[in-house]
């Protein structure tokens, strides 16, 4: 997983644990509803501002955003 869908994916799941919508957290964050749909789909870059706005708007330490996702073991 490169690192732009890796940012996605995180920011994906941050962002529906807090319940917030696309759009709430564009408007949150000053940012464009549309590029942040582009970001969760790891179709375009994001810059280090833009990271900083996302991270306060979800109240997470940015590096959160590229954690490798822990693999979960089969229960039994």
């Amino acid at each position: 997983m490169d690192l732009r869908q890796l940012f996605a994916t995180n920011l994906r799941r941050v962002r529906h644990s807090r319940r917030i919508s696309q759009e709430q957290l564009a408007h949150d964050a000053g940012i464009d509803r549309a590029y942040v749909s582009r970001v969760e789909r790891a179709t375009t870059y994001v810059g280090l501002e833009i990271i900083g706005k996302l991270a306060a708007v979800l109240d997470v330490e940015p590096a959160e955003f590229f954690q490798k996702p822990v693999k979960r073991t089969a229960k039994r």
